[in-house]
């Protein structure tokens, strides 16, 4: 536990020594678990969901950052006396795991099929329980105080219930159905995937330009032809339209026509649409309703037919003619070299384009016609809506309300239906698709808490559920906004009728110093943990929240780091001072009351000017830093309560003090240090609990008090 020992601040202070004895320290105590505080039966209720990593990740900055802010919130409301539950987990993560399991069968010569779907399950088992739980190990290096007793897990046999029961109540109510349309497949992955699963990338490309003849009836002249612009000439194959825009003076007298497709020797006709952008390429465009999304959705309207020329395996099929069984890349050249023979191609172009990409395996996407479960949107999406529009739910920054909002007001039917081994089984006969990972993750903030099997209270003892549903807050990253946050509320209001939390809180994203997006894979990357071992966690801490001013991005600067390591020694040297000047500080006020195990009174007539200036200078440092954290402000709340123990605590008061032997001046350097090293302890929680455990009136055997329970400070009457 923390030492009682206050000769220890003659050393400086050693955060790689102390930080795990104190995180051991918390764990004893029990008070993680909202169970074990001592709180009125009567009081609030403060609630956390941990946004549920990936059992295959690893910490990176962004979860550092989230993490802390949610480590702040919950340390604050703990001290306020609310019964607080910062509720942890890991997500399944469907096709990531599956991923990493068969990347290590093949390094063994093996792969998924060759074990067969019962043991290869096993498999991934195995890789659960030794490397599943590692991202939550780290989180406990960095400080953060959930109850991990009540940690859970998307695979759990309660969630599998969950699950279950959500999927049985949409289709009971016609809200589930199976249905053919045109989705993202992943060759690589074998499985369908949402949009929002995609990852775009910018790359250079070629621009095709094709001549599609007029049909003769309409021209005896065989040069008179329509030119199509395409990145994906090869599948044209699977062509059964031209559309131009309905306003394009360029193609009134052709409209309702037909044009022979070049290669296939057929007709297709030539169609209106307003989808169609005059501006790109020629403005006219070919319609390959069975691979795209776009083209699919004019189909439906023109009511073309659709021909599935590209199969599961990224092959083409025998619709293609020319290229049956060939791959992609060897159909496009070999319908390129047929164009220019027959003297189809009027030229090409360089481009660049975004390309999508499997957001796990990096493999292009294909877009196919294909069989699957989708759920209906439109009146889920319109009660996520009105959740916002009516106030009950507020997202912070209010700008991102348009991000969410856009989405589901555009939403289309959601595809759940995954085709891969590893997730939650579709719950009908027949049927060996497994659920979208983001359709388990939706029930996350009630699923996690018992529902559906403790959604009412049994022999008078309310559940998990009556006391912690709703939770309070989610704090997560701005692109999961649709992918979960928009779907955890409307799920929330569909299965509990209220939405699940009241305030969701979008943390910057963290990019390098010069402006780059953070990656491994592209040495751009810092790992948290190696500033953690180099500064210790109250220092990364800090760092991370000094850059968190209210910008969407944080160019991430080490030096903040540095400059929370010193920042935390600052405090340990006040302390040691603190101490040396009130001699045996047992922190006796003008009342005596003893400080700084409670709230405190000053009314020592006795204080000279100078006391009453730091501790109206305290008082203003609490409201201002309130206002902050109230309004999710959290870099300037530490900038406030920084600025004060720096400059008017340690530079003015303590200068000041130095010459002064009354009990009023060592009474006032007591209160204010107590109160400061409350007021930081949701920032900098190791080296505060340090400080305070060392401090005389908390440290004795028997009345041994630990920080984190301790009464959040409140402005003091003068």
């Amino acid at each position: 536990m923390v030492s009682d020992n206050s000769d220890k601040f003659n050393s400086p202070y050693e955060s790689k020594k102390t930080e795990p004895e104190i995180y051991k320290c918390w764990l004893e105590s029990g008070f993680f678990n909202p169970d074990n505080l001592e709180v009125a039966e009567n009081v609030e209720s403060y609630t956390i969901v941990l946004p549920p990593p990936n059992v295959t990740g690893s910490l990176h900055m962004g979860h550092a950052l989230n993490a802390t802010v949610q480590d702040i919130l919950i340390r604050r409301k703990r001290m306020q006396g609310f019964r607080t539950l910062w509720l942890p987990g890991t997500d399944h993560a469907g096709i990531a795991t599956q991923n990493v399991v068969e990347k290590n069968l093949k390094k063994e010569g093996a792969s998924r099929h060759d074990l067969g779907k019962e043991k290869f399950i096993e498999k991934i088992w195995e890789w659960k329980e030794k490397y599943g739980d590692i991202i939550l190990d780290q989180l406990k290096t960095l400080g953060a105080s959930c109850d991990w007793s009540r940690a859970a897990f998307t695979m759990d046999e309660n969630y599998k219930e969950a699950v279950n029961a959500a999927f049985k109540h949409y289709y009971e109510k016609g809200m589930i159905y199976q249905g053919e349309r045109v989705i993202n497949w992943c060759s690589r992955c074998a499985t369908s995937l949402s949009d929002l699963e995609l990852e775009y990338k910018e790359e250079k490309g070629i621009l095709y330009f094709i001549r599609y003849p007029l049909a003769t009836r309409y021209s005896l002249n065989s040069t008179r032809y329509i030119i199509v612009a395409t990145t994906r000439p090869e599948t044209m194959l699977g062509d059964t339209a031209v559309a131009v825009n309905p306003d394009d003076e360029r193609y009134e007298d052709l409209i309702g026509k037909t044009v022979m497709l070049p290669i296939q020797d057929k007709e297709i006709p030539i169609i209106a649409d307003r989808a169609i952008d005059k501006e790109f390429g020629t403005g006219a465009v070919k319609v390959t309703p069975a691979h795209s999304i776009i083209d699919s959705e004019i189909g439906e309207r023109h009511k073309l037919p659709a021909i599935k020329i590209i199969n599961e395996r990224g092959k083409m099929t025998a619709e293609s003619k020319i290229c049956d069984g060939l791959n992609i890349e060897d159909c496009r050249k070999k319908t390129v070299e047929e164009l220019k023979s027959f003297g189809f191609l009027e030229k090409t172009e360089d481009m660049t384009h975004n390309i999508s990409h499997c957001y796990r395996c990096d493999r292009v996407i294909e877009q196919i016609l294909s069989k699957q479960w989708f759920v209906k949107m439109d009146e889920l999406a319109k009660k996520a809506i009105d959740a916002v529009k009516s106030g009950k739910v507020k997202i912070h920054p209010k700008n991102f309300e348009k991000i969410y909002l856009d989405w589901l007001e555009n939403t289309k039917d959601w595809c759940v239906s995954r085709q891969i081994w590893w997730g939650h089984k579709i719950p009908l006969d027949g049927v060996d698709d497994v659920m979208d990972t983001w359709f388990s993750s939706a029930l996350w903030p009630f699923a996690t808490l018992g529902w559906p099997s403790s959604a009412k209270a049994t022999e008078g003892q309310p559940s998990d559920l009556d006391k912690f549903y709703p939770t309070q807050i989610l704090s997560t990253a701005r692109d999961i906004i649709n992918l979960w946050v928009a779907r955890m509320i409307f799920s929330g209001i569909e299965f509990m009728g209220e939405a699940p939390f009241s305030d969701v809180y979008i943390h910057p994203t963290i990019l390098t110093k010069d402006g780059k997006r953070m990656s491994k894979s592209l040495g751009t990357g810092i790992d948290p943990l190696v500033l953690v071992e180099k500064y210790g966690a109250d220092a990364t801490r800090f760092g991370l929240i000094w850059q968190n001013m209210g910008g969407q991005d944080i160019h991430f600067a080490e030096e903040h780091i540095l400059a929370g390591k010193k920042f935390a020694n600052k405090l340990w040297n006040i302390s040691r001072f603190v101490l040396t000047k009130t001699g045996i500080m047992n922190y006796e006020s003008p009342k005596e009351s003893k400080l700084p195990t409670g709230q405190v009174r000053i009314t020592n007539e006795k204080l000279s000017k100078e006391d009453k200036e730091i501790l109206e200078k305290l008082n203003e440092t609490i409201k201002l830093a309130n206002e902050h954290m109230d309004t999710f402000q959290f870099g300037q709340a530490l900038h406030t309560i920084y600025d004060f123990v720096w400059r008017d605590f340690a530079d003015k008061y303590i200068e000041h003090s130095k010459t002064r032997e009354d009990d009023s001046a060592k009474q006032t350097l007591a209160f204010t240090l107590a109160t400061i090293i409350k007021l930081l302890h949701p920032f900098m929680p190791f080296v505060t609990e340090e400080i305070w455990g060392s401090l005389p009136a908390n440290s004795s055997a028997d009345e041994k008090k630990l920080l984190m329970i301790e009464q959040w400070p409140s402005p003091t009457s003068l």
